[in-house]
């Protein structure tokens, strides 16, 4: 089952897709106009999911956060429920004082999150599941305003769930937390031009120095990790969905010297551009 709701005025959309055996995301090949944000929800056995090229498990019963601009396929699509919208339905920065999520759930940590639903939690998921189906067969002047009101909800369910099971440290305070995910969040926007910490401690009023203790109370990678490794991972989306040279991937990520760029990829990932490009394509041949 696949339900749309589309506002005519801002186009907002969101999107809950139930059970359905094609569901994907090939934001290079095909979606890249769609920028959405995903709740996924594996609520059968284990499973594989791709993402960007990467293999992972996704446990039964866990909520998968994906981004906008992130490639996926499950190996079981039939067994995934999954919420999308985008940012003129509803923009998660805009409300993060409300949800508290914006660089948790989506920008908050450069690891994938599988966050695991107990008993209890799937019950209230599916009592809140039956309310979003129902309310996307009345349509009325209100739709809009209760299909975000239930959507604020499952966001906020799926922070404080996220919360509880990857913020193990005390001494992370919240506003500690709040200058990770504004960092996060302008990693994101700014990756193609902002190479170094310090750009972005200047922006945060902090010294690279207190974004590097902050990062390692969350004992998570440093704030230089953090930038290279989105660097990267961009860089692999372009060598893999693209037929962008070498030369004009540097470019775009910010790099005035292809060598320079291409002897950063390697030793990143131990691979030369070129050799990533043909290694990837000989798995996708081979159906892998």
């Amino acid at each position: 089952m696949k339900l749309h709701y589309v506002d005519p005025i801002s186009a907002g959309e969101l999107h809950l897709t139930l059970h359905e055996s094609n569901f994907d995301r090939l934001f290079f090949q095909r979606d890249r106009k769609d920028k959405f944000l995903t709740l996924a929800w594996n609520d059968g056995p284990a499973q594989t999911v791709t993402i960007d090229g990467i293999q992972q498990n996704f446990p039964p019963q866990t909520i998968l956060p994906l981004m906008v601009n992130q490639t996926f396929t499950f190996e079981k699509p039939e067994h995934i429920i999954a919420w999308q919208y985008n940012r003129n339905f509803y923009c998660i920065v805009d409300h993060d004082k409300e949800v508290s999520c914006v660089g948790f759930l989506f920008y908050g940590s450069a690891e994938t999150m599988f966050i695991a639903l107990d008993e209890q939690q799937q019950k209230k998921l599916n009592l809140l599941l039956q309310v979003f189906i129902d309310e996307f067969e009345d349509k009325d002047a209100i739709q809009r305003d209760m299909l975000q009101m239930m959507l604020k909800r499952l966001i906020i369910i799926v922070t404080r769930l996220g919360k509880q099971q990857y913020l193990k440290e005390q001494t992370l305070t919240d506003d500690k937390l709040d200058v990770l995910r504004k960092f996060n969040l302008m990693v994101e926007n700014n990756y193609r031009k902002a190479h170094t910490v310090q750009f972005y401690a200047d922006q945060l009023n902090k010294s690279p120095k207190t974004l590097a203790n902050y990062f390692a109370l969350y004992n998570h990678k440093s704030p230089l990790t953090v930038i290279q490794d989105r660097i990267i991972l961009e860089a692999k989306r372009l060598l893999m969905y693209t037929d962008k040279s070498a030369k004009e991937i540097a470019y775009d990520l910010g790099y005035d010297d292809a060598s320079y760029f291409s002897n950063f990829f390697k030793k990143q990932t131990s691979y030369a551009p070129s050799d990533f490009r043909n290694a990837k394509a000989t798995l996708l041949s081979a159906g892998q």
